[in-house]
C-alpha cells in the first residue's frame, strides 16, 4: 500500500434525539469529531476531518478495532482517505487581496515579511487551534 493511503477505523454512533444523524469518532485518532445526517456524509466528513487532523503530521499506527467497547447505535467502520489527492485539492494557494493598516504594510515591506505567510498561520492557529472547531454547525471546543 502506498505510504499516502490511509486507512483508520472510525466509530460511527447513531442518533435521534435532536433529529437523526450520525457522529464519528475513534479512539485512534485524538481529536477526531465529525458527523453526518445519513452514513455517506459521515463517512465523507470523516475522510475530511481525519486528513485535515493529520496534515503535517506523523500518521500513528493503525489500531485494531475489535478491542474497543461500543454502545448498541455504534458501529465500526473504514475509512480510506488518499492524502495525496486531498492534500492537492486542500492545500492549493489562491490570490487574495486583504486591506491591512498603511503603517503594517510599510513595516511589512521595510522587514521583507511574507504577509501572506503571516496570515495563512494566523488564519490556521484561529481556526484549528480548538481542535477544528466547527463540524455540522455544532462547535466542539478542546
Amino acid at each position: 500500500m502506498r505510504k499516502d493511503q490511509l486507512i483508520y477505523p472510525v466509530i460511527i454512533s447513531e442518533y435521534a434525539d435532536d433529529g437523526h444523524y450520525y457522529v464519528v469518532t475513534s479512539p485512534n485518532l485524538d481529536g477526531l469529531v465529525t458527523q453526518g445526517n445519513s452514513l455517506q456524509e459521515a463517512v465523507l466528513n470523516a475522510q475530511d476531518a481525519i486528513a485535515t487532523l493529520l496534515q503535517g503530521e506523523e500518521y500513528p499506527t493503525v489500531q485494531d478495532p475489535r478491542n474497543w467497547e461500543l454502545s448498541d447505535t455504534d458501529r465500526v467502520a473504514w475509512v480510506t482517505i488518499d492524502m495525496s489527492k486531498w492534500l492537492k485539492r486542500n492545500t492549493r494557494t489562491v490570490k487574495r487581496s486583504i486591506t491591512i493598516p498603511e503603517y503594517l504594510d510599510e513595516l511589512a515591506r521595510k522587514n521583507r515579511t511574507n504577509v501572506s505567510r503571516i496570515a495563512t498561520e494566523a488564519l490556521t492557529k484561529n481556526w484549528f487551534n480548538f481542535n477544528l472547531t466547527v463540524f455540522g454547525g455544532i462547535k466542539y471546543y478542546e
